[in-house]
């Protein structure tokens, strides 16, 4: 009985050595945070930088397109106030499309600076990012954290550059962080009840944010976050009859789901939370997913390997056989759907299949069609450039 028993432990004890890294793997932070490892790698810039020097395509077209773009202009005035004031739909939009932008301008000449070596490029980017960092205290009104969100998620990618990448000085660099940490990071970290778009967009900034921060108590929130909202943004038929929910939203009726999934009622594999609202909501969303995967696999975590790569394979295929024009059936959104993906298939798609080898027809059509994608003004930039057909 005793050797019975010991073998039992014995046993149990392998089998939780055997199980207990993967555990910890997936839902911890790393012990050391890699940098630049905010949706782009040193690797990846290095890949995209041999390739534009050598004239390939399409990166090079990528790069001419970004370098043509207003964001990339030197001679860009940055805006920055004490308070951005965004209500719904950017009204009032005191301030939101300047910081925006200004955030992608900065991740932008970060680009710029990292495939040029033109150093004029890293110091606007610094500049832009200074001017910022001098004078912004808060955001405010109903659309105040997707803002916050949005631009989130564009400023630690651009600092991630400079800060790891540029052979000059960034004096300013602790007020940077301190911004992030004070301004931005508060604003998202608890996450929204809202659309889902929201949430995850709001998780990306904070995920870009705390690897920044190297804040690994705020990047395991904000990917326990992420890994909840996923799961209930995109269905899988292994859900069961009804999709996933978010605990705090109380979804706890057919009805209330149906309400919250834009009234749809039938639900496949594919289908999101948002795609009977508009194709390019679900888009923002299918985005910060991959870029939240994106980073977690750059920081040594691979959660394409678990349902969110799953749920962005799956996503980016349904939303794209409409996007390319399949007629809409009767029972999909009343037979009607307004498209608009814009510019967010290129990670995900990179990632699932040119690394790991996963057919999908529909997803490689369309990206290779909307080549070279360039931004949304929003949050979302040159992924042709970084990611396109990119192995590192």
């Amino acid at each position: 009985m005793r050797r019975t028993a010991l073998l039992a432990t014995v046993t149990a004890l392998v089998a939780g050595a055997l199980v207990w890294p993967a555990a910890r793997q997936a839902d911890a932070a790393p012990v050391t945070f890699a940098h630049p490892g905010v949706t782009v790698s040193k690797s990846q810039l290095d890949f995209a930088r041999t390739k534009v020097n050598a004239g390939a395509q399409p990166w090079k077209g990528a790069y001419d397109q970004m370098m043509a773009s207003k964001y990339a202009d030197l001679n860009r005035v940055p805006k920055p106030r004490a308070t951005v004031e965004c209500g719904s739909y950017s009204n009032p939009n005191y301030g939101c499309t300047d910081e925006r932008e200004d955030a992608i301008a900065a991740y932008t000449d970060a680009l710029a600076w990292y495939i040029t070596r033109d150093d004029r490029y890293a110091k606007k980017s610094i500049a832009l990012m200074d001017a910022w960092s001098a004078v912004i205290k808060e955001h405010t009104n109903s659309n105040a954290p997707l803002q916050t969100g949005w631009a989130g998620s564009s400023w630690p990618k651009a600092a991630e550059l400079i800060k790891y990448t540029y052979t000059g000085t960034w004096a300013n660099s602790g007020r940077f962080a301190t911004m992030l940490r004070t301004v931005y990071l508060p604003e998202v970290i608890n996450g929204s009840n809202s659309n889902g778009n929201w949430e995850l967009s709001m998780m990306e900034a904070a995920v870009g944010i705390s690897v920044f921060l190297e804040d690994r108590t705020s990047y395991d929130k904000a990917i326990a976050k992420f890994r909840t909202r996923t799961a209930a943004y995109i269905y899988l038929s292994s859900d069961g009859a009804l999709p996933k929910t978010v605990p705090s939203q109380n979804l706890d009726t057919t009805a209330k789901i149906v309400n919250y999934w834009q009234g749809q009622s039938t639900f496949v594999t594919g289908l999101t939370q948002e795609t009977c609202r508009d194709f390019t909501h679900t888009g923002y969303g299918i985005s910060a997913i991959s870029h939240i995967a994106e980073t977690s696999r750059i920081q040594g975590e691979d959660l394409y390997g678990t349902d969110v790569g799953e749920r962005l394979r799956q996503a980016l295929g349904f939303q794209s056989k409409y996007q390319l024009g399949e007629a809409v059936p009767s029972w999909l959104c009343g037979g009607s759907l307004t498209l608009g993906l814009g510019p967010v298939t290129e990670t995900g798609y990179n990632a699932l299949h040119n690394r790991l080898g996963i057919a999908m027809t529909n997803t490689q059509k369309l990206t290779e069609q909307n080549r070279p994608s360039g931004s949304n003004n929003l949050f979302v930039a040159w992924e042709t450039l970084t990611d396109g057909d990119n192995p590192n």
